[in-house]
């Protein structure tokens, strides 16, 4: 088996093997696993000792920053007050300094008193407490053996662990299903008990030892949870269900929270009353040594559990799961189902999940109730892309002014305070250069610098540097009356989206004050003025940020930005300013490239147009999108009018697809998984496939061959198991824009 190793991060210990309820459902006691009759009551000191000293090296050698440890039985609570206290202190001085310990216990409640929470207390052992629903459900598995209900007790349990010295203590309510139980009932007698959390357990089954099925509904499971869904949404949530919480967070392209679901890898070890170190606990219900590793903490090291076969297989991602679940598209959210639920006689754990029906309803039933309000705006309306793009730059500008002012750098808490007494006033200057492409550019090198302890960022401009040019820049655009000091260098300033003006005669570096007045700006050095009256005209050593909307009505209002230090960003390089001549004929192919365009594919010239702000001339042949932010595009400077033209939409594409994924999740866990791409020979992830398929939608009206291989690849994405309900919404949209391509094909004809 391949991969590294995984710690564990949680253990399990059995501090008592018997129990005060016989629960006609328990893995333990009921199933196929009788282990725990050949085992101690309650756990040993030795092995108390030696689990704790285990664990303290487990987590030293992996530096984990925290384990949790969980007290479980049988019934934890019948090993006694003075059992807990002195597992509760020799944990926490073994793990002390070494990493923090997260101490929980799982009781059925019946012995649950103020001795036990006052020690729950002192130690910080949060209680999580097992009930089926109201008294009928309840009843109907956790009964004593003599048969009375265990319902009331249960209740008063949790009715003192709500006093309110206890209730930080409280961790939730565990439930497992029974179809039979009415779900609406069930949830309600739950969520009557106020508890901060419930988590619903399917009964553990295998395709030996099937599952109940009233009616024989191949969904009775999903249909039950699907009720307390739709209870629990359409009263907003009031409280987590971890269950719901998993599979919401894997549609959205995040990681499970619960072992039962998802393809994380197991990172839980148990370990017996003996000292015998076992795989997780309902295993049990497989058949008879199931869980058994053969070590115990007495003579091996969690390090020997990790590399057990039996451990490693369930941390194989999708290469542990059968071949039919690798196939099927909702395996990213469900992950084959609980390990144990898989097996069968012959076959092992190499199935499905018993439960497999279930969850693929389950999953896709909350995907359809969910998705409208779960997919990102982003995905299909181009001003939220915009506005979620401009909240991204804020980000990486509050990220960098953190790190910034942790250093106690002067002359970025001077700029800082300019930037907010700028952005306080009613001018929107500095939003307009916030929103700059190139912004983003200096932002992500500038936190890079600062992560590689380089003094400064690219170009050799320092943060402070940039963001009192950015300043600068506002305060011109806005007409605010404010004197910005701004640093430059190589006798050039340079406003970001407005141009850079040559300081003749003036030292190699220094530092400036700019200012605005009437439409133009005054720059004041050493004693000396100069004044740019117009920043949108050449001048006297002042040279702007060209636009493209003066070659030609028909062209978008573009800038042509060949001077920010920050526009070689691209991998290629970013030629030198272009002259006069040089600049006009670029823009004049660049204009013949847009009637080409509007021509042949209108809609997505349109949207281009909508979409870019900035364009970059490049030394090389293909469009080029960088780290920027949303807008920009680097073109080939030598290219004709039909490259640029398919330059311009190829790049167009590009660039959204790229702003989208630094705001929403698309897809989730790439790499796992290969696919067939139509342009190539070779299988590729689903971000290629995705992105590809994504370009060539909006080349349809330009190139029938790349309508036709979009029309392929999103055959093969619609079976993907890694869209996120974000990534699907753009699948939905990318076949509205074909069939809008080719319905115009049509009506051209």
């Amino acid at each position: 088996m391949t991969g590294p190793l995984v710690p564990f991060r949680e253990i399990v210990l059995k501090v008592h093997s018997r129990c005060d309820l016989a629960c006609d459902h328990c893995y333990i006691y009921e199933h196929a696993d009788q282990s725990w009759r050949t085992r101690p009551r309650t756990i040993s000191d030795d092995a108390i000792d030696w689990t704790a000293r285990r664990l303290a090296e487990h987590a030293k050698t992996h530096a984990l920053p925290s384990v949790t440890v969980i007290l479980h039985g049988g019934e934890p609570l019948l090993a006694g007050p003075a059992r807990l206290r002195r597992i509760c202190e020799e944990l926490i001085s073994a793990l002390d300094g070494v990493a923090a310990l997260d101490l929980r216990i799982h009781t059925n409640g019946l012995q649950l008193s103020p001795r036990y929470l006052d020690l729950f207390d002192e130690f910080g052992v949060r209680v999580g407490i097992s009930l089926d629903g109201d008294r009928a459900a309840n009843d109907r598995h956790r009964r004593f053996a003599d048969g009375r209900s265990s319902h009331p007790l249960v209740l008063r349990a949790v009715e003192l662990l709500h006093q309110d010295r206890y209730r930080h203590l409280d961790l939730g309510l565990l439930c497992t299903i029974d179809v039979r139980n009415d779900p609406v009932a069930v949830y309600d007698a739950l969520m009557e008990l106020d508890p901060p959390r419930i988590d619903f357990l399917l009964p553990h089954a295998t395709w030996d030892e099937p599952p109940l099925r009233p009616g024989g509904s191949p969904t009775a499971y999903a249909d039950w949870i699907l009720t307390v869904f739709d209870r629990w949404n359409r009263r907003r949530r009031p409280v987590p269900v971890r269950l719901f919480e998993s599979v919401l967070s894997t549609l959205s392209g995040g990681s499970s929270l619960t072992e039962s679901l998802g393809l994380a890898p197991t990172d839980l070890v148990v370990v017996e009353t003996d000292g015998t170190l076992e795989q997780v606990d309902s295993l049990k219900s497989a058949y008879e040594g199931a869980a058994s590793t053969g070590f115990t903490v007495f003579d091996h090291s969690l390090d020997e559990v990790a590399a057990h076969p039996g451990i490693r297989a369930r941390q194989l991602g999708l290469a542990g799961v059968s071949e039919t679940c690798r196939q099927c598209p909702v395996v990213r959210s469900c992950g084959g189902g609980l390990y144990t639920h898989r097996y069968r006689s012959g076959r092992d754990f190499d199935n499905t999940s018993v439960y497999c029906t279930d969850l693929e309803a389950l999953i896709r039933g909350i995907e359809r109730r969910t998705a409208a309000g779960s997919a990102s705006p982003a995905v299909t309306d181009p001003a939220a892309l915009r506005t979620e793009q401009y909240e991204l730059a804020w980000l990486l500008l509050a990220g960098l002014h953190d790190a910034l002012a942790g250093r106690g750098d002067k002359g970025w808490a001077r700029a800082w305070e300019l930037m907010e007494a700028v952005e306080h006033s009613d001018g929107l200057g500095f939003d307009e250069v916030l929103a700059h492409p190139y912004t983003a550019s200096w932002l992500h090198e500038a936190l890079d610098a600062l992560e590689q302890g380089r003094p400064g960022a690219a170009g050799g401009t320092a943060p402070a540097a940039r963001l009192s040019a950015s300043v600068a820049a506002a305060v011109v655009r806005g007409g605010q009356e404010l004197s910005v000091p701004v640093p430059y260098e190589h006798g050039v300033l340079y406003l970001p989206t407005l141009g850079e003006l040559r300081l003749s005669g003036a030292e190699e570096r220094g530092t400036v004050r700019v200012r605005a007045v009437e439409k133009g700006f005054l720059v004041r050095i050493a004693g000396d003025e100069r004044r740019v009256t117009n920043p949108a005209e050449p001048a006297a050593d002042w040279r702007p940020v060209r636009r493209s909307g003066r070659c030609a009505e028909a062209v978008p209002d573009l800038a042509i930005d060949d001077l920010d230090p920050y526009r070689d960003c691209f991998g290629v390089t970013a030629v030198p300013r272009l002259g006069h001549d040089e600049a006009a004929e670029w823009t004049g192919r660049l204009a013949a490239a847009w009637s080409l365009l509007r021509e042949r594919a209108p809609r997505q010239a349109e949207a281009a147009a909508a979409c870019l702000t900035t364009l970059t001339p490049l030394a090389g042949q293909e469009p080029v999108v960088g780290r920027h932010g949303l807008g920009a595009l680097g073109l080939p400077l030598r290219a004709d009018v039909p490259q640029l033209a398919l330059a311009l939409l190829r790049g167009h594409r590009r660039a959204r697809f790229q702003a989208l994924r630094e705001v929403t999740d698309l897809y989730a866990q790439d790499g796992w998984w290969s696919h067939p791409a139509p342009w190539t020979d070779a299988p590729v992830p689903v971000s290629e496939l995705l992105a590809g398929t994504y370009e060539r939608a909006g080349l349809a009206g330009f190139d029938p061959d790349a309508a036709e291989q979009a029309l392929r690849a999103l055959t093969t994405l619609e079976r993907a198991a890694e869209l996120t309900v974000s990534g699907k919404r753009l699948l939905t949209r990318l076949e509205e824009e074909l069939g809008e391509e080719v319905n115009r094909d049509l009506c051209r004809v």
